[in-house]
């Protein structure tokens, strides 16, 4: 790897630093909580080969997203920073798509945990549908990597608004459940995912809609798929002008940080599920018998 370019003049050193920095301590936040949850009789909702499952899940998408920190690229392009066959299009594709279908099933275990503890069946059915729409997005992430079509990214990313927005109204369902902090780890995520949204309808999809308008007015050449296929695998264009990560360094800052703490905090959510009762507001508690109860009741009746 030539580090030639990594001097104090160049910001791209600073933002490849601070990558690099927020990565190392994600994957630290992620061994602490594997030591402390592997075995604990703490753990999630059917014990410990469910938290071991969900340790895995974050796992993925931490290390993911820390290989991705460290070796940035971006795909439709085919630039990156290092000259290495890691920087190949082909690896960190598939790489990004293995840590984003785990994140998203994280999402879809935290909510079904969530929704049957409270008996909100309109959450457990909105996290049947994050995992579809987010393989549906990775499909047209693919196929604008190998045609090299800024449309389908401004869709992808579309998609992945979609699956976010059924999360929050999903969690929103959850608010008149709990009090204390569950309450308020609700509201944080909440705002997160609207500041997430709105950072996607106002940056991200119109970023990708313009370069899309800009590549049909330049005449660019777009590329079948057995052509994008080869063109994925062996070339890949080492810059470090600022100029052409512009538009990549925002969305990576947040996505390599924010994202994954969410992805942690999803993980420590669900290996806390034996505490998560005592924080049920006290209404929706009377409101929604246990089955021991309704047993009882039955049995009682003439």
């Amino acid at each position: 790897m030539n580090l030639v370019w990594q001097g104090r003049s160049n910001p791209l050193t600073w933002w490849w630093g601070f990558l690099t920095l927020v990565s190392g301590a994600n994957i630290a936040a992620w061994f602490v909580l594997y030591r402390e949850f592997q075995n604990s009789p703490l753990g999630g909702a059917s014990g410990p080969a469910d938290t071991q499952s969900m340790l895995l899940l974050c796992a993925a998408y931490v290390f993911g997203c820390a290989f991705r920190s460290v070796l940035p690229r971006a795909d439709v392009q085919r630039i990156c920073l290092f000259n290495t066959w890691l920087s190949s299009v082909m690896i960190g594709r598939t790489v990004a798509t293995i840590a984003e279908v785990c994140f998203a099933a994280q999402w879809v275990i935290i909510m079904g945990q969530l929704g049957r503890m409270t008996g909100a069946g309109s959450t457990v059915n909105a996290s049947l549908a994050i995992l579809p729409l987010i393989v549906i997005a990775e499909c047209f992430s693919w196929y604008a990597v190998l045609t090299r079509n800024f449309l389908l990214n401004a869709i992808e990313n579309s998609l992945w608004a979609v699956a976010f927005f059924i999360i929050a109204i999903g969690l929103c369902r959850l608010l008149p459940e709990f009090n204390g902090p569950v309450r308020v780890a609700l509201v944080i995520a909440i705002v997160g995912i609207a500041g997430y949204l709105a950072f996607l309808v106002t940056i991200d999809v119109p970023m990708y809609l313009s370069r899309w308008r800009a590549g049909l007015a330049e005449g660019s050449k777009l590329l079948g798929i057995i052509e994008g296929l080869r063109d994925v695998s062996t070339r890949w264009v080492v810059t470090h002008d600022i100029e052409h990560w512009k538009g990549e360094i925002a969305w990576m800052s947040l996505y390599f940080s924010a994202a994954v703490w969410a992805s942690l905090a999803l993980c420590v959510v669900y290996t806390l599920d034996s505490h998560l009762p005592q924080y049920r507001t006290e209404a929706a508690a009377m409101s929604r018998p246990v089955a021991g109860d309704l047993q009882r009741v039955a049995i009682r009746a003439p």
